[in-house]
């Protein structure tokens, strides 16, 4: 079944062959989980809403259309992106002071000094946002997404989505300054 392409595994997904089902799962489950985490910063939430996207993409699977190599799991990242957002709408959003910072600016930090931070610290970092920030985050720097749709999304202006988003990097710029000086002493 691994040297199935992603064309014929959907087709007998649909078809409702259990070894397919097992494939997609093995396939897939680690990258939907490391994508669940970004938006839930949670692990055990991040792993239900995972195993939740890949079974509502096993019962809609017949509703899949191939457009190339990476379409199936671009197809299965849409319902757990949907879903994760979901999630966040569901929980009460929590309210976080709007000014974590001072009023003095922080310097972004260099290129140079962004290599020296390991990537799992920075996905650590951007998982202690708070949850729509980290969403918005997401969203529009890891996914691309347009303000306006992000507004559409979360329910919030494409102002809104903005001023959230500059709020998290700002956040973020704080706790990478931090973690290079406690690292460079």
């Amino acid at each position: 079944m691994s040297e199935l392409d992603e064309q014929t595994l959907a087709r007998l997904c649909s078809d409702g062959n259990r070894l397919a089902e097992e494939e997609l799962y093995t396939r897939y489950a680690a990258r939907v989980y490391t994508l669940c985490r970004r938006y839930t910063g949670n692990a055990d939430d991040a792993k239900d809403l995972m195993q939740e996207a890949l079974i509502r993409a096993l019962d809609r699977i017949s509703t899949f259309t191939y457009t190339g190599k990476g379409s199936l799991y671009g197809w299965i990242s849409r319902i757990a992106i949907n879903m994760a957002i979901n999630h966040i709408r569901r929980k009460r959003w929590k309210t976080v002071s709007l000014d974590l910072l001072p009023q003095d600016r922080i310097p972004e930090p260099t290129e140079k000094e962004m290599e020296t931070i390991p990537q799992e610290k920075l996905l650590e970092m951007i998982s202690q946002l708070p949850e729509v920030r980290r969403a918005v985050f997401n969203l529009y720097c890891l996914d691309g997404h347009s303000h306006r749709e992000i507004g559409e999304l979360l329910g919030i202006s494409e102002k809104g989505s903005a001023s959230v988003l500059t709020k998290a990097k700002r956040q973020l710029v704080q706790e990478i300054r931090k973690y290079l000086n406690e690292t460079q002493r």
